[in-house]
């Protein structure tokens, strides 16, 4: 892939001096990350493509510019990419993002739109493809691979084959398959999935993977499937392990998951960080308004002994790789123009931003106006839910009153995703499963809430954060099914009502009181406020879920969107009920 210049012609004859370039960045230290060097140049811009550095005689030519900006000697460097991103799990749309992450130095971004592909499938994904058109920033989209994310083991509101891979591969800005979730289907072969990776191939789209705890013969029949990157490693062992293997390894700092710490432990002994590279996967606006971007991801693994211009060259040149652009990533001739201006390389605040050669962001404030646009797809309530009432969450039990043998889901500690199935004795009172007596025991209900399908399945969860209350939300991955987690029925039949009623969120009960709810209308996971207003909304959702109990997390908000995730080990809930992720069974509620 490569992004053609306007006019090649003109490009030429401002390489050689013979016209004046649009833009010319002067007095500025320029960042090499084909080399590691940092020197004194000027760059000269044609149109949307870099034409000449000068770095021998920085007098010559300073007035063939239409517009000339002063570096004032900071550092330049490459615009920043993110590996791998869901727009959707910041809750806001691809133009309220774009407003967001600009002034922070991200000029590409790789997205995976398989939340909203899971609500409302192909017409999702092109909404997020067709609203993120012209703007100041590069939007590239990956197609959604796993819809659902374990085929048959949970219902969501769309099914993707290998005839809407073929279909979406047509969009301008489509470049790769999406994270390739169902690694057992890849391991093992499944026809289903070895024909979507087959469309990915004839259709020239690089394989994008997520392989958490893979290893060894595992890995390599992965890696022999096709996918070849991982934002899904955990720890040290897993980076080095996989980028001994010749994948890439995009490493995390999300809302929710921070991997860059313990992956650079692994790695920091190699002599070559070609592959490695960093994402954000899912950060809220809050998150990015007031630590940053991806740029805060590179601070991060400065502060953990990585170098500045390794840690830069992982977010630009190297993502660059990994995504098949040829012409992204660095500061050369022939490369697009995306540079950031920076005084500090470990802060990486950026002073200027440019995008394809035009100034777009400086000092933290963005410079052009993105326009208002609105779409139908904005408008249309997602939560279909038949009427409820509190006996859908009672758990019946097989006697009326003693212990009954219960399988359920518990927490490996409050600060992980990752879930066991365990049997555990638990008290029946007339008839129903009872935990009045337990604050560390709690119900949940995944609700299928798509059209045509009215499933609920019940189950117990252990040490899941919260000590009272319900907590509900329709932001559920990847289903995205309205997931509860409660005491009481009374309470979750509130929390389910309440989000029926606005489209969609999260909601916190206690009490029998609603003490916050997060409306996110379009497609049950974003909101149409911009960054500030939703942080501000998302703050007083998080002061909601710290009063259920939720302390222990730094970002308790997020706890609750992978209970229902069958592809991180090892078991979890869906709309079938609790399964076994490394067998893909469902597990019987009673032993």
């Amino acid at each position: 892939m490569r992004i053609e210049p306007k006019d090649k012609r003109r490009l030429l004859r401002t390489a050689l001096g013979k016209e004046k370039s649009d833009l010319l960045i002067k007095n500025v230290q320029l960042v090499n990350v084909f080399t590691g060097e940092i020197y004194p140049a000027n760059v000269f811009v044609c149109d949307n493509t870099i034409a000449h550095i000068e770095t021998k005689d920085l007098t010559a030519h300073i007035d063939d510019a239409a517009v000339v900006y002063d570096g004032k000697g900071e550092y330049l460097i490459p615009g920043l990419i993110d590996a791998h991103i869901h727009i959707e799990s910041s809750m806001m749309t691809p133009r309220n993002f774009a407003r967001a992450v600009i002034p922070n130095g991200t000029t590409t971004v790789v997205t995976d739109p398989h939340e909203i592909g899971n609500v409302y499938g192909v017409e999702g994904v092109r909404y997020m493809h067709d609203s993120a058109d012209g703007l100041p920033m590069r939007q590239y989209v990956d197609i959604p691979s796993c819809v659902p994310s374990v085929p048959g083991k949970e219902n969501a509101g769309a099914n993707f084959l290998a005839e809407q891979i073929e279909e979406l591969s047509s969009l301008q800005r489509v470049i790769g398959l999406a994270e390739v979730m169902d690694y057992l289907a890849v391991i093992n072969g499944e026809d289903r999935m070895m024909d979507i990776l087959q469309v990915a191939r004839d259709k020239g789209l690089y394989i994008q993977g997520h392989a958490p705890f893979v290893f060894g013969r595992d890995l390599s029949a992965y890696l022999c499937g096709g996918p070849d990157t991982c934002h899904e490693s955990r720890s040290a062992e897993e980076g080095i392990e996989k980028l001994r293997n010749g994948m890439f390894v995009d490493s995390r700092d999300s809302s929710i998951t921070k991997n860059v710490a313990d992956i650079w432990e692994g790695v920091k002994h190699c002599k070559y960080f070609d592959h490695l590279c960093f994402c954000t996967d899912d950060r809220e606006a809050d998150d990015i308004l007031h630590t940053g971007h991806i740029n805060d991801v590179v601070r991060i693994a400065i502060r953990h002994g990585m170098n500045e211009i390794d840690a830069i060259k992982s977010c630009t040149l190297n993502t660059a790789r990994e995504i098949k652009a040829e012409n992204l990533g660095a500061l050369a001739p022939g490369y697009i123009a995306d540079m950031l201006i920076v005084k500090d390389l470990k802060d990486l605040t950026p002073t200027a931003v440019f995008y394809e050669g035009k100034l777009v962001a400086e000092n933290g404030k963005l410079l052009v106006d993105i326009e208002e646009k609105e779409y139908d797809l904005e408008r249309r309530n997602s939560v279909y839910v038949k009427e409820l009432c509190a006996e859908d969450f009672r758990i019946k039990a097989p006697i009326q009153n003693g212990t009954v043998k219960v399988n359920l889901m518990q927490y490996e500690n409050e600060l992980f995703s990752s879930t066991d199935a365990v049997c555990e004795e638990i008290v029946v009172k007339d008839g129903y499963l009872d935990i009045s007596g337990d604050c560390h025991l709690k119900y949940v209900a995944v609700v299928n809430r798509y059209e045509g399908n009215d499933n609920i399945a019940l189950g117990l969860v252990r040490d899941f954060g919260t000590d009272c209350g319900a907590l509900a939300s329709t932001v559920s991955h990847d289903s995205h099914n309205l997931t509860i987690v409660y005491d009481t029925a009374e309470n979750a039949l509130l929390a389910a009502n309440e989000l029926k009623k606005v489209g969609g969120g999260m909601c916190a009960v206690k009490d029998g009181e609603i003490l916050h709810t997060l409306a996110l209308p379009l497609a049950g996971l974003i909101s149409l406020k911009k960054a500030e207003e939703l942080a501000i909304d998302n703050q007083k959702m998080k002061e909601a879920n710290r009063a259920l109990g939720l302390t222990a997390m730094e970002n308790p908000i997020l706890r609750i969107v992978t209970l229902a995730l069958p592809v991180v080990p090892n078991a979890k809930m869906s709309d079938l009920g609790l399964i076994d992720v490394n067998t893909k069974e469902i597990i019987p509620l009673f032993a």
